[in-house]
């Protein structure tokens, strides 16, 4: 978690206009292609999910934070392996309007991306600013690049400590968070909301999560449930999609690590009981899934741990 707080404190930076090396200011693509939708319709074939309560997840996706120490020195190579191992489906990070998705243009990076037979149905976008100053001018560019790549979903990934300290702070960012989703919706895109454990903070009777929740337009706004982050805090999955039910209709999976629990570890070697989390996708709303770790063993490869937690998702969980 502090790993990702950095990032994205990092990348609050590039989006306050900090300079840049000339050489990183190559314009991005702006040529229209087709929606995320027709992306996600004709991309990758998806995996066969039989049993009831698997029945609406076809793809299995990841996370390319996870591989964020690999990916910007060798994108092409990383996005490949990826391929290999059997992912459908990659969610991104890390996009600027200066330098696009690792210095290539929106629509240089969907063809890297069908060329290895993957789509991009998720993106994750630095927020920060907007969520501070309203100005929706970099939303719009995030709509723009997300339509060239094929996404359905933009999705916020993270908030600012000084943004969510009271409840008061949670409904000003509910307000934005409804306000970028109409504009997302009148470019047939839906704006999605990432979980971490800070959310779960309660403030009189209610909290953070729970205001989120309730002050955003369900029409319009959908949650990516972080799993590992929601048990972290003390909730259980099933209970929240139990309680609201159809908004979470993206799940991040990864394990609590049975000796280190503030630590992530491949699914099916933890804690969490993912069968039963499985079981009731259909109560969840899901219908795309995206491995993602924070940290790896000492020794492990990236790339194999991506491979367990895929082979374990396709062959347990939606076999």
């Amino acid at each position: 978690m502090n790993n990702r707080r950095a990032f994205l404190q990092k990348f609050g930076l590039l989006s306050a206009g900090v300079a840049f090396a000339p050489s990183l200011l190559t314009p991005c693509d702006s040529s229209p292609q087709n929606t995320g939708s027709t992306a996600a319709a004709s991309g990758a074939t998806g995996a066969s999910a039989a049993g009831a309560g698997n029945s609406r997840i076809s793809n299995i996706g990841v996370q390319l934070y996870t591989l964020r120490e690999l990916l910007p020195k060798d994108v092409k190579g990383v996005i490949g392996k990826v391929a290999q191992i059997g992912y459908q489906d990659v969610e991104t990070y890390d996009y600027s309007p200066q330098t696009g998705y690792w210095n290539l243009a929106p629509k240089a990076f969907r063809e890297l991306l069908q060329a290895n037979h993957l789509v991009s149905t998720s993106g994750h976008y630095e927020f920060g600013q907007y969520m501070k100053d309203g100005n929706t001018d970099v939303v719009k560019r995030y709509i723009e690049a997300g339509n060239l790549v094929g996404h359905t979903h933009i999705t916020v990934p993270y908030l600012d400590e000084e943004l969510r300290g009271s409840a008061d702070g949670y409904k000003k960012i509910a307000e934005k968070i409804n306000k970028a989703a109409e504009l997302c919706n009148a470019s047939n895109l839906k704006l999605a909301y990432h979980n971490h454990d800070f959310e779960f903070k309660t403030y009189g009777d209610t909290t953070g999560y729970d205001i989120l929740l309730k002050e955003t337009d369900p029409a319009l706004v959908s949650f990516e449930a972080d799993l590992f982050w929601m048990e972290r805090a003390g909730h259980k999955p099933v209970d929240l999609f139990n309680q609201h039910k159809g908004r979470f209709v993206m799940w991040h999976v990864k394990d609590i690590d049975k000796n280190s629990p503030s630590l992530n570890t491949e699914i099916g070697s933890g804690t969490m009981d993912y069968k039963a989390i499985f079981a009731q996708a259909q109560t969840s709303g899901v219908d795309r899934i995206f491995v993602e770790q924070e940290n790896f063993a000492p020794g492990m490869d990236p790339f194999q741990s991506l491979k367990q937690s895929h082979d374990y998702v396709k062959n347990t969980l939606l076999a």
